[in-house]
């Protein structure tokens, strides 16, 4: 998918602020756009003071500190509790027994880890709030890619596509999201995006933990086609004009 300057900008910083340096090599690999583009976008920050030039690539300004887009956590954890809770609740119902998920950051997400205790599952995942929830179950099996801790979101973001869980494969992947419509979930931060698009090719399935008031918030950066979702969990609040697009979409819903 094409980036705007803005969104192209967002990414480079944000890795720059994990691995201090980007090789051109890198940026190109990372990037869907010209070898001309990219260095009038290093052109553009350098300008502004965000990164130093130098021979193969940029290298991070020290002063400059990035950070993600979107609500943060501790703000969006409180938020329509009891719908989440009743998510959480019904996703963790369709995992079974010794299987392996990934569960994604997300105050919603986080909802299902008290519900999987007796399930002895093996979780990826990239949330430190999730494996707060987790490291207290003796039965439950938890990794961790490698990369840069977060803290607006509290997870980890990996600047490689080799982050050391490239072997790991789930029967389910189960996603949040800032928002939803028409043309899929919307994620607040395009590296949030880039993060997710990798996690969708290592699951069998994918459903999606969205709360009513998700359906209503339509800005941000899309995920994935509304299609290639398995199943979306979500509240008895969701208007029927949400379920009529769910179900044009050949989307299973399940209403918690």
């Amino acid at each position: 998918m094409l980036m705007h300057a803005t969104e192209r900008e967002s990414v480079i910083l944000k890795r720059l602020w994990m691995t201090g340096f980007l090789s051109f090599r890198d940026l190109d690999h990372l990037l869907a756009a010209s070898a001309a583009t990219l260095r009038r976008d290093l052109d553009r920050l350098e300008e502004q003071g965000k990164l130093k030039r130098v021979r193969g690539g940029a290298r991070l300004v020290e002063s400059e500190r990035v950070s993600l887009s979107g609500v943060p956590f501790h703000v969006n954890v409180g938020r329509n509790h009891p719908q989440k809770q009743a998510i959480g609740r019904a996703a963790a119902a369709l995992c079974r027994q010794g299987e392996a998920v990934i569960i994604d950051g997300g105050s919603t997400t986080l909802e299902m880890c008290p519900q999987i205790e007796s399930l002895g599952l093996h979780v990826l995942t990239g949330s430190l709030n999730v494996v707060s929830a987790l490291q207290h179950q003796p039965r439950t099996r938890i990794s961790v890619p490698a990369g840069a801790v977060f803290r607006e979101q509290n997870i980890i973001l990996s600047p490689y596509d080799d982050d050391g869980m490239a072997g790991f494969y789930a029967s389910k992947l189960f996603l949040g999201a800032a928002g939803v419509g028409p043309r899929g979930p919307m994620l607040a931060d395009a590296l949030l995006v880039q993060a997710g698009r990798r996690l969708l090719e290592r699951a069998d399935e994918v459903v999606l933990l969205a709360d009513s008031s998700k359906f209503e918030q339509i800005g941000g950066h899309v995920l994935c086609d509304l299609s290639a979702i398995d199943v979306i969990v979500s509240d008895a609040g969701l208007a029927l004009e949400h379920q009529d697009m769910i179900a044009a979409a050949g989307v299973r819903l399940i209403v918690a």
